[in-house]
């Protein structure tokens, strides 16, 4: 379940979350050697999120750069009061992941004439490594927290991190608008990255 090997590996501490603000506030100063504490702290897990999705590690290494190299442009616009910054690298990070395999599939399509099957139609790859090491109660704990989301949270959260939809093809499916559905998965990401925190103390 890579989901719960995103958000265990987010780290859960308030100093750690004190730190980030602060790397991103400086970063927003222009002060580029901020980036190395955010990148040690997150890197591992946006990566592994990322090839996850992408299924590749060269392109997932390029994709993390990316993200990288995004949230360090966009530093001076992060907002605290929508997420920790943990969870705001791992949208960031299956937005850009979802981008590549997308692109990818249009350069194949336009190469080949060969139409592929829907991105929600493509079955779910193996758990990686990571996921495997979770223990049996982080998973009893988050399958019970999205149990206990409200329905088009989890709904959303379920669409986003199990059918790779993007959060565009979300409010289609939701028939809900875009803003809406951004909210509904920062809060339910919240929610569960708490149980799983709580769960470890």
């Amino acid at each position: 379940m890579w989901l719960l090997a995103a958000l265990a590996r987010m780290s859960p501490a308030a100093e750690s979350q004190a730190e980030d603000v602060a790397c991103l506030e400086r970063l927003g100063a222009g002060d580029q050697t901020a980036a190395a504490g955010l990148y040690d702290r997150h890197s591992r897990a946006v990566y592994s999120l990322i090839l996850r999705i992408v299924g590749d590690e060269t392109e997932a290494e390029d994709v993390l750069q990316e993200v990288f190299a995004q949230a360090f442009r966009q530093a001076s616009r992060y907002d605290e009061s929508r997420g920790v910054v943990a969870a705001w690298l791992l949208m960031m990070a299956r937005s850009r992941a979802i981008d590549r395999i997308r692109s990818r599939r249009a350069r194949f399509e336009a190469r080949t004439g060969e139409v592929l099957q829907p991105l929600d139609e493509i079955p779910a790859a193996q758990a990686d490594a990571a996921s495997a090491m979770l223990d049996a109660e982080q998973t009893r704990l988050l399958r019970q927290a999205l149990g206990e989301l409200p329905l088009l949270q989890r709904m959303a959260i379920e669409l986003a991190y199990y059918e790779g939809l993007s959060h565009t093809e979300i409010a289609e499916r939701l028939e809900q608008p875009l803003g809406t559905v951004k909210t509904r998965i920062r809060l339910g990401l919240l929610k569960l990255r708490e149980v799983l925190t709580e769960g470890q103390a």
